[in-house]
């Protein structure tokens, strides 16, 4: 019976400190063997209530143009403190008559529980995104209130003064690294070990606290290299990979932000890496991957180290685009020394696989032609 479930023989680790329990109950129920190492403390780190308070205080001292909500944790605890207090009509009151942008699904429930309604929120739940919706307007002379996200989002609240606005900044709460470290070094040993098929993240800050425990051992090229070849880094959404790029890391997440959704993904994902993955192209063509080989409807296809670089890049997300930095980072060393040397390595990789394989995504970098 267990070796019938779709995850039977894989072994899993998992980062999260929130909805551990539930991650890991989703996992073993299909047949996973689980090891777990909190990235972040179990603590809900919400900021004491003086400060929040305070901050709430200087938010209500005068008239909110736009306000940015970027949690649903975030903004469920701050309309639930601000209840304690006495003053969740007066901050209602104050919101309601701003513009709201919201980041994503999750701050928009949080929102609109209490009656709030958001003019604008992106489809990617990227928060750059957000900024980038208000990269060509005139700020001048707003006032906008910022509710940051765990992590202190003071470059953002410049840029936009930069572009006039008057910020104010509300800090709910603060992710920090877990009290103890023993398990994460315990993971990242195990991941550069090629023990683990799979590590799951739920946030952007687990990623940077785990690559900052590799770095801390020495270990986290042995890490990166893991994670390209044979570990599969799987993220709740695009937030959480994008903390990736940087390491040049391949990465997958499912279309909804949703824990159930990445742990559908990996059924599918870890039994087709384990079998050899097949990709369909546009054109009709089939792309099959196994370990070291690449096949092209059923050709061996030769690729030098640089393309094939690229072609694991591309493949870790069929169709969705991964940008010039990242491809730089997963080039192999000794071949990275700019972005001239991603176009070759992509040329190259046109040139093996044929020239419709790789589009180019102008100013955002490339993807994998898929068959829709």
């Amino acid at each position: 019976m267990t070796d019938s479930l779709p995850l039977a023989g894989f072994r899993i680790g998992v980062t999260a400190a929130r909805k551990v329990d539930e991650q890991v109950a989703l996992l073993e129920r299909r047949g996973a063997t689980v090891e777990w190492a909190p990235a972040l403390s179990l603590d809900p780190n919400h900021v004491d209530d003086e400060l929040l308070r305070a901050a709430t205080e200087e938010v209500l001292a005068a008239p909110v143009d736009m306000f940015l909500a970027t949690t649903g944790v975030g903004m469920r605890a701050w309309f639930d403190a601000a209840e304690r207090w006495g003053m969740l009509p007066r901050l209602l009151s104050s919101l309601e008559s701003a513009e709201i942008l919201a980041r994503g699904p999750k701050s928009v429930g949080a929102l609109r529980r209490r009656g709030l309604r958001e003019l604008w929120a992106p489809e990617s739940e990227c928060f750059e995104d957000v900024l980038e919706h208000l990269r060509g307007r005139s700020l001048a002379g707003l006032r906008i209130v910022v509710q940051e996200h765990g992590q202190s989002l003071s470059m953002v609240a410049h840029a936009l003064r930069r572009q006039g606005a008057d910020v104010t900044t509300v800090t709910v709460y603060r992710v920090v690294p877990a009290e103890d470290p023993g398990p994460m070094f315990a993971m990242v040993d195990l991941i550069a070990a090629r023990s683990l098929d799979a590590v799951t993240f739920t946030s952007a800050p687990a990623v940077a606290a785990l690559m900052e425990a590799a770095a801390s051992t020495g270990r986290r090229d042995d890490l990166v290299s893991a994670f390209q070849a044979d570990v599969l880094a799987a993220c709740v959404g695009p937030v959480t990979a994008a903390a990736f790029e940087m390491w040049g890391v391949p990465t997958i997440y499912p279309d909804r932000s949703r824990l159930g959704a990445m742990v559908k993904q990996l059924e599918a994902e870890l039994p087709s890496r384990r079998s050899g993955l097949v990709i369909g192209l546009v054109g009709g063509h089939r792309l099959l991957l196994h370990g070291e080989g690449v096949l092209l409807d059923g050709a061996d296809v030769r690729l030098s180290p640089a393309p094939a670089a690229v072609l694991q890049a591309l493949v870790a997300n069929p169709g969705s685009v991964v940008s010039r930095r990242a491809l730089l980072a997963m080039l192999p060393s000794g071949t990275a020394g700019s972005e001239h040397a991603v176009e070759m390595a992509v040329a190259r990789l046109r040139a093996a696989l044929g020239t419709r394989t790789v589009q180019t995504v102008v100013k955002r970098g490339y993807r994998l032609a898929v068959a829709s």
